[in-house]
């Protein structure tokens, strides 16, 4: 049986999170806003101040249900989580790796392919599906750039100039980026990336 790894969002301030049998509860004030059980979450992120009860803390940290906090602007506050169980060799190997430039230089350069093929794809999807909808040479432009990028990471051998080509690529894939949102134009649409709020 296939394990969904599902998370519950409360993005509204005065919420109030128990647990109500198996089920969590998400309370304002004295009204139920909604009702989830717990077996069917993997992770809950409150973006609350009022929390959760101790109740519902202690269930998840036994089933292994992350909790984390934000503020109501998105800022980190804490995170609690179950029994950790890891493998300390496999650790160990991951820090020796990460000591040495030319190995982690491997790992890093593997992770920044799949993203630029992974945002390649996503254009080219756009263009075989919905060519008449989009503006096609200009994602056909970036489709190469984001193909020649994919080319420079294959021969990088330095972590700077990786990290210069991961940078340049996100940039010509975010310039596009409105264009792939095809449905419900006039409520969501992207315009460009910002920090603050993300």
């Amino acid at each position: 049986m296939k394990k969904l790894l599902n998370t519950l969002y409360v993005m509204t301030e005065d919420c109030y999170l128990t647990l109500e049998g198996e089920n969590v509860v998400v309370l304002q004030e004295e009204k139920t806003l909604g009702r989830f059980p717990l077996h069917n979450l993997e992770h809950i992120v409150c973006f609350t101040y009022k929390g959760t009860s101790p109740a519902l803390m202690g269930a998840c940290a036994e089933r292994n249900v992350g909790l984390s906090f934000f503020s109501p602007r998105g800022k980190f506050l804490a995170r609690s989580i179950g029994k950790e169980y890891g493998n300390v060799l496999l650790r160990k190997e991951q820090y020796r790796i990460s000591d040495s430039e030319e190995r982690s230089h491997c790992y890093a350069r593997n992770m920044i392919i799949g993203k630029i093929y992974n945002g390649r794809w996503s254009i080219e999807r756009t263009l075989r599906d919905h060519k008449m909808r989009v503006n096609e040479s200009r994602l056909r432009q970036i489709s190469t750039a984001l193909q020649n990028a994919l080319e420079e990471c294959k021969e990088s051998n330095d972590l700077g100039q990786l990290r210069g080509i991961e940078g340049k690529a996100a940039e010509q894939y975010f310039s596009i980026f409105d264009e792939l949102i095809l449905n419900q134009k006039e409520d969501f649409f992207f315009t460009n990336r910002n920090r603050r709020p993300p």
